[in-house]
């Protein structure tokens, strides 16, 4: 008996809408282009319940009482149902979710967008998702399948894709639709439908007929088709009991077929010959519902069920060995599967030669490329073994029998993972009609592609450099750069036209500001980059392409793999490409660095590229100062560390500052003077809209060091984060670029006070061997201050050990000093300097010597020290002034500043500073010149018969040989030569240095006053104080 198509009647505002029924069956909930759901009893209800939910409404499901929603403002919406109150929003995406759907349960929802991706989110707790990434287009639908194991997916690059839930990988592709650019210009919907209770067919719209997949073997088992079709298949949807399927297409003809039978067994028109769009059928079967392309609402009666009598003939007259089971053992044998869904392995056929031996089991395709997840929930696609599916349990009358097969090994290893493709960093995707092309530190690139202009407007954040223009697409360019010099634009090629690359030169002097030239046939662009005068390509050929910004065409060089993104600045080119094929999620990317300045060369020569695990690279590029920097998909920000042979040191991790796990920040520049990573925040979506124009964040550094919640962590922190983002003045002042001196200058002062800091927490903490260590790193002036601070906490031994190091460091300083081949009047002045720091380590000693000796002889005198001791910071302040005031004599033109930090080339007044240095030293007796001390006047008269023993000795050599001879000399002879010294000198002319200081206070009377401590000292070592 024929089923009944009942009248039309409206229901939406014209355009697109779909349809479902409640669970069970008394309700037809509808959406439409209007932005609202409506809830009708049935096709008769005047006046239905309506719920808006945005401006339109894409696609609508229904379950448990829970009605989920694809609104046009990128969101997966859910109502509560029948009352339609907002429960919140599921998921987000950057562009319209075309498709939503539950799975059996009504425990997950999928959702298909035109981002080319693929969510599966958890209906009680949305934070859970899983994220498919592979397609190259636009997601057209989705459906999961009863077991809850794979999901399918169609999308507009033309194929139609099976993936395994829990490993999140693709386990069958085929390449079966037709291609388009977007949703609107697909010519069909191509909804997809799994076979009800054991999911083991999948029905595919294919042109003018459905095919049948089978989930075992993932290949075409049957076709369906009529000849009262003449339009593409839009929609198909399963009966309940999985018998029957039925159809609608663009012309409006509404068909069912019975599966087993292959018979189509109802035809009907639509009444007017609209595109059906949305189709339903009731829970207990009889009854479809459906919808069209102009907002109308239908209804066919009387649908067959399977105890239908032409259905039962059909059955009776195929003779296929699957009638023997029921359905009741179908539901046997689906039970009989493991509990983690991975079925039994099925042999292969012997057939099958032409596969090789490491070709699973099941027959699906070896090559499945794990797809990259985005949020936490994701599993490891390497943990997911290979598994088989079941034999054949009979329910199907489709598939064929069959014959004795033979098991071959199945390979369970890690799994290769799809390389990732090619983008511009600084650019949101192709297929979006609003999109950023490049945004970065020059300006902004602007790309409209829609009904009312194909147009480029190109922005300058600093109008100075060039005003806005606007320019139309006509080439139809999808890639660009911008610098402060020129525009750079590329569009692909097709089979009529060649790729283009039109560069648009705003600086130049000459009226042509444009050049555009033609890739050889075949040869595509894949990314593209500006510099200081130059432009490159890298295309499908495995090439780079240099120009210069004129349009000269310049060197060309092959990559060792595909390219992924490329990265310009000043005369840097950075170029990331494929080195092989990762696994288990993991990219293998490599990098080069290429200087391309006068004297070319490679700087990083392919190296691997460190990224998190089961991530992809989401950006790169430079810092505004020149340094190459990089962010995967996880968040975590590396910079390139040159003074740790071009290591990728973490920065930041984007992560820690969302709010939520579907969050993200699009990263537009970093800057390492100031530090900060300016980015936009993206509300549920990786990449933001370009109207209206959203506000850029700035996010602070921070190195993943341990324990940064204490105060020692966190100064570490602080420290090697500062030595880190000091290398680009090295870098900029060997490059010939100016830097800023006050800066640097700044920035080494923070650390020398950081080192402080942490010696003197150290102190506290009686860590002395860590207080040497933390020495090591300072510069000799803060040195002399951590010698005054140790000697304050009565810590002898520490202090004697600091000397040391002050000792080594100034030798250290010298060497350097010689090997920039300074003229010979700085050397002198170099030797006279280390002479001095020699002195103070010897004056030093002496005056342990004789704190020792005053210690044994005052213990049983009272005094305000502990233990009796006298109180000796007085002195060593004193005589750390010392190491202040002769620093002009260094020869130095930055007295106090470490060799690591001193400017590459001396400044002209240095010389000039040096000169007086000479003329101070070898000035008379009646001039302002230095006290000597006991050793000085010893040396000099002794200095001839050390040259006599050894005539080959340097300057140096004979100071050393000198101070031991000196200390061979009885206590009694140094103190005389020490007060024929002061004796030499005139005490009126002479200012209170550090030498003259020791030699009182070896004088001094234990029962002395006590001396002022000098104001500076106290205010120095005061910032440094701990509570204790």
């Amino acid at each position: 008996m024929p089923c009944e198509r009942k009248p039309m009647r409206y229901g939406h505002s014209e355009g697109h809408t779909d349809v479902c029924f409640d669970d069970e069956g008394k309700c037809i909930v509808t959406c439409g282009s209007d932005g609202d759901v409506r809830i009708w009893e049935s096709l008769d209800d005047d006046d239905p319940k309506s719920i808006n939910v945005g401006e339109k409404v894409y696609s609508v499901a229904l379950k448990n009482e829970k009605l989920v929603t694809a609104v046009s403002n990128n969101t997966v919406q859910i109502h509560t149902f029948p009352e339609g109150d907002p429960d919140g929003i599921l998921t987000r995406f950057t562009t319209n979710a075309n498709h939503v759907t539950f799975n059996s349960s009504g425990s997950r929802v999928a959702a298909g967008s035109s981002d080319f991706i693929v969510k599966i989110v958890e209906v009680v707790d949305s934070s859970q998702q899983k994220t498919l990434r592979g397609h190259d287009a636009p997601v057209l639908s989705v459906a999961l399948d009863p077991s809850d194991e794979f999901l399918a997916s169609s999308s507009c690059d033309g194929s139609v894709t099976v993936w395994s839930i829990e490993s999140q990988t693709q386990v069958a592709q085929w390449k079966i639709l037709q291609k388009s650019s977007d949703v609107s210009n697909a010519k069909s919907l191509c909804r997809l439908a799994w076979q009800p209770r054991s999911g083991k067919l999948l029905a595919i719209p294919v042109d003018l007929t459905i095919q049948l997949y089978d989930r075992n073997t993932w290949t075409h088992v049957s076709t369906l088709s009529d000849d009262l079709i003449s339009q593409v298949v839009n929609v198909v949807v399963w009966s309940p009991c999985g018998k029957f399927l039925a159809a609608g297409t663009i012309g409006g003809n509404l068909l069912v077929w019975d599966v087993e039978a292959k018979l189509c067994i109802e035809r009907q028109k639509h009444e007017k010959g609209f595109t059906v769009c949305g189709m339903a059928w009731h829970p207990s079967g009889g009854r479809i519902a459906y919808t069209d392309t102009e907002g109308c609402l239908g209804l066919l009666e009387g649908v067959p069920s399977p105890s239908s009598s032409s259905t039962a003939a059909a059955a009776k007259e195929t003779n296929d060995y699957d009638n023997l089971f029921d359905e009741d053992d179908d539901r046997m044998l689906d039970e009989g599967m493991s509990d983690s869904r991975s079925p039994v392995k099925k042999p292969i056929m012997e057939d099958d030669d032409d596969d090789d031996d490491l070709m699973p089991a099941t027959g699906r395709p070896r090559n499945r490329g794990s797809f990259l997840d985005d949020d936490d929930n994701s599993q490891d696609p390497g943990s997911v073994k290979l598994d088989g599916v079941p034999e054949e349990d009979g329910s199907s009358a489709i598939l064929p029998a069959v014959g004795p097969a033979v098991s071959l090994p199945v390979y369970e290893g890690p799994m290769p993972t799809q390389p990732q493709r090619a983008f511009q960093p600084g650019s949101t995707p192709v297929h979006l009609m609003h999109r950023f092309m490049m945004w970065n530190s020059v300006g902004i690139v602007r790309g409209y592609n829609d009904d009312q202009d194909n147009a480029i407007d190109v922005e300058f954040h600093d109008t100075a450099i060039h005003h806005a223009m606007h320019l139309t697409n006509t080439l139809g360019h999808t890639m660009a750069d911008l610098s402060q010099e020129a525009v750079l634009l590329v569009c692909e090629g097709t089979d009529e036209l060649a790729s283009k690359i039109q560069c648009l030169h705003f600086s130049c002097w000459d009226t042509h500001k444009d050049w555009i030239v033609d890739l050889p046939k075949g040869e595509d662009v894949r990314a593209l980059c500006l510099g200081q005068g130059w432009a490159a390509v890298a295309t499908s050929a495995l090439m780079v392409r240099l120009f210069s910004v004129g349009g000269v065409q310049k060197e060309i060089f092959s990559l060792p793999g595909a390219v992924v993104c490329m990265a310009g600045h000043g005369e840097q080119l950075l170029i990331v490409c494929h080195r092989g094929t990762g696994f288990d999620g993991d990219q293998a990317l490599g990098i080069q660095l290429l200087q391309l300045g006068h004297k070319r060369r490679q700087v990083i020569h392919g190296e691997p590229l460190p990224l998190s695990r089961k991530s992809y690279l989401a950006w790169m590029g430079f810092t505004a100062e020149g340094t190459p920097c990089c962010i995967d998909s996880e968040g975590v920000v590396r910079m390139l560390n040159r003074t740790l042979g071009n290591m990728w040191t973490p920065v930041c991790n984007t992560r820690d500052s969302c709010k939520s796990k579907s969050d993200h920040y699009w990263v537009v520049g970093v800057h390492e003077n100031p530090q900060q990573l300016r980015c936009i925040p993206c509300k549920g979506a990786r990449y933001p809209p370009t109207l209206p124009r959203p506000a850029v964040a700035v996010l602070p550094f921070n190195l993943p060091y341990c324990q940064t919640t204490t105060e020692k962590g966190q100064m570490e922190e602080q420290y090697w984060r500062s030595m880190l983002f000091q290398n680009h003045y090295g870098f900029l002042s060997s490059n010939g670029y100016e830097i800023d001196s006050e800066g640097q200058s700044r920035t080494e002062k923070e650390q020398q006070e950081l080192l402080m800091k942490m010696f003197a927490l150290s102190c506290k903490l009686e860590r002395e061997f860590r207080c040497v260590e933390l020495a090591e790193m300072m510069t000799h002036s803060v040195v002399t201050l951590a010698i005054r601070y140790a000697s304050r906490s009565r810590r002898m031994a520490l202090a004697q050990r600091l000397s040391e190091l002050a000792l080594e460091k100034a030798s250290q300083f010298q060497e350097e000093e010689q090997e920039e081949e300074e003229p010979a009047y700085q050397r002198l002045n170099c030797t006279s300097f280390k002479e001095i720091k020699l002195l103070l380590n010897f004056v030093f000693q002496e005056y342990l010597i004789n704190i020792f000796k005053l210690q044994v002889s005052g213990a049983g005198k009272s005094s305000s020290s502990p233990a009796g001791q006298p109180r000796t910071t007085n002195v060593l302040d004193s005589m750390t002034m010392s190491s202040r005031k002769p620093a002009p004599l260094g020869g130095t033109s930055k007295p106090g500043k470490a060799p690591v930090l001193k400017p590459l080339a001396p400044k002209p007044k240095s010389k000039v500073q040096c000169v007086a240095q000479i003329q101070m030293f070898s000035s008379p007796a009646g001039s302002h010149t230095l006290p000597k001390t006991g050793f000085q006047l010893w040396l000099e008269e002794n200095r001839k018969s050390i040259l006599a023993d050894n005539p080959d000795f340097e300057e140096m050599d004979v100071i050393k040989e000198g101070m031991g001879r000196f200390r061979t000399l009885s206590a009694e002879e140094r103190l005389n030569w020490t007060e024929r010294a002061k004796g030499d000198s005139d005490p009126k002319k002479r200012k209170r240095e550090d030498e003259g200081q020791v030699d009182e206070q070896m004088e001094s009377d234990e029962g002395s006053t006590k001396k002022k401590k000098p104001l500076d000292t106290s205010a120095k070592l005061s910032a440094f104080a701990f509570n204790k």
